[in-house]
């Protein structure tokens, strides 16, 4: 599990947990990590492989993985969870910003899934890569994170079609605003955050933001046997906001 020291990772592992699996979760921050392993082990009594990781370097990739099959000896689920937002537009993002934002949220996505394919065939697994409602629609203000969400979604198609003769299914969820930090690390101040979430009353059609329980919820039945004849699919969690248009 990428990433699960926070958020809609962090959500996800311990949803993972209390469903019976055996998980292993990576991040960069040390103390969330062993914090979501903890909460982990409240659930099933099994305390998750805890992975200090930054997927954005190679080496650290390569150590996940093989970590990872080396204590499990075999590999069932992808979830790729990590993610940053990095605001700007054509004028204003430099390209050290679109960098970043590519090589967390496309590249290191990119790599782990090359690293994890061959453990994947071999249990005819899936993978569930978290991309976004900013992949399926366009926003101003955040170009290089709308670019990096598109390009996981033709990621995520194109790998279904690669795997599907081997059996490995390949899905995406696309969250809409979900109450998480990742906007706050973005830039966002507490004024601001506060204000972009009173806002979804209007740009989600259900009126409100999405929790993190929501998403971790579509991503279990992606990535378990309920969803068996799924593959190659994009699915929006974001209270109906891609169907919208202004009016």
């Amino acid at each position: 599990m990428r990433s699960a020291s926070s958020g809609i990772g962090q959500g996800t592992a311990i949803l993972f947990c209390k469903l019976g699996a055996e998980v292993a979760i990576t991040g960069r921050n040390e103390e969330n990590l062993q914090k979501t392993a903890a909460e982990c082990e409240k659930q099933n009594g099994k305390k998750a492989l805890a992975i200090t990781a930054d997927l954005a370097k190679e080496d650290d990739t390569q150590k996940v993985m093989e970590k990872t099959i080396e204590h499990f000896k075999k590999l069932d689920i992808l979830v790729n969870s990590a993610g940053i937002v990095e605001t700007g537009t054509i004028e204003t993002t430099s390209l050290q910003q679109y960098d970043h934002v590519m090589n967390i949220n496309v590249r290191s996505m990119y790599h782990l899934t090359m690293l994890a394919v061959p453990h994947l065939v071999k249990t005819k697994g899936s993978i569930v890569n978290v991309s976004s409602v900013n992949g399926m629609r366009s926003f101003p203000g955040v170009l290089a994170y709308c670019m990096s969400k598109s390009a996981v979604d033709q990621f995520t198609r194109c790998i279904a079609l690669e795997l599907a003769s081997k059996q490995v299914r390949v899905n995406s969820v696309n969250p809409g605003v979900i109450i998480t930090e990742i906007h706050k690390r973005g830039g966002m101040d507490e004024e601001a955050y506060q204000k972009f979430l009173e806002r979804t009353k209007f740009t989600h059609a259900l009126g409100r933001p999405g929790d993190v329980i929501e998403v971790a919820n579509t991503i279990a039945f992606l990535a378990s046997e309920s969803s068996s004849f799924i593959t190659g699919a994009q699915v929006p969690i974001d209270g109906g906001r891609h169907a919208m248009c202004p009016r």
